[in-house]
């Protein structure tokens, strides 16, 4: 039987597929979609995936957040870290360690390392050397952006109630059943939720340049308000339902790392007869 031959138009639709699939994503994440985004410009930064691994390519100088979009119908709870640093309390990051609450379906910047209930320094793309984790003698995990996901325990279903007999009710007082005693949450799991306003990013490609750069870091920069408040948190399990972890630097760095790939300029081919290689015709009138 004779193949079928695919039409010119589902040529060029396959084609503009290929090409999309092609192009850098924009949020990482299943639970929850986490996006970086430039605070200066106002630019999601584009995701790229190689060898394994997501990128980003930062501005030295600029102000960044990490935009974390709850996707799912339950609070989660995200512990973010920068540079292998948790952003709320200055530790080395671990799973355990207090994060952020965020209600079912809720978006938020996360814009810097927590100062207090209503202040944290800025997000800075900075050098290595000027890094916070640097300047606090942590160097080695510089350069990744980390969020640590935890659906929530639910809550115990309460207790059924026997009704007692008319008798017995009216000898016992007003015959309610007594309170239930609420179970306290654990000192670990409490967490802060963020309650300022939400800001949304557009799209937009940083600007190619062709020589590698220093790494970049993370800088503790000025401070800038920004206002939690407490809550508790009781996680399903002890380890993280989800991790993401995105890498960055310099775009000139991942391009010349081969992490981004430039299209190559279109050569000219030459042509052995550049006089009669094209036959002319009569041209019509005008």
């Amino acid at each position: 039987m004779k193949p079928r031959s695919l039409s010119s138009p589902a040529l060029t639709a396959i084609a503009a597929l290929l090409a999309l699939a092609s192009l850098p994503a924009q949020a990482v994440g299943r639970l929850a979609d986490v996006t970086v985004v430039d605070r200066d410009t106002g630019a999601t930064l584009p995701v790229h995936y190689a060898r394994g691994e997501y990128w980003v390519a930062g501005r030295p100088g600029a102000r960044y957040a990490v935009t974390v979009h709850n996707r799912i119908g339950e609070r989660v709870l995200a512990v973010p870290s920068v540079d292998g640093v948790n952003v709320l309390s200055g530790e080395t990051a671990a799973w355990d360690q207090r994060g952020y609450v965020f209600s079912p379906y809720e978006r938020y910047q996360i814009t810097g390392w927590r100062k207090s209930s209503s202040e944290v320094a800025a997000f800075e793309f900075s050098s290595i050397g000027d890094s916070y984790a640097s300047r606090t003698g942590r160097p080695a995990n510089v350069g990744v952006i980390g969020v640590a996901l935890f659906r929530e325990q639910p809550p115990a279903p309460p207790p059924s109630v026997t009704a007692e007999p008319y008798g017995q009710r009216r000898e016992s007082g007003n015959g309610l059943p007594p309170p239930t005693p609420s179970s306290p949450a654990s000192p670990a799991r409490a967490a802060e939720a963020e309650s300022s306003a939400r800001s949304l990013s557009a799209d937009s490609v940083a600007k190619a340049a062709p020589a590698p750069t220093a790494r970049l870091g993370t800088a503790h920069g000025q401070r800038e308000t920004s206002v939690v408040t407490q809550t508790t948190f009781t996680r399903l399990q002890e380890r993280p339902n989800e991790v993401i972890s995105i890498r960055y630097d310099s775009r000139e760095n991942l391009v010349a790392s081969g992490v981004i790939r430039e299209p190559r300029p279109r050569l000219p081919v030459p042509r052995a007869f550049p006089e009669s290689d094209s036959a002319s015709y009569v041209p019509d009138p005008r």
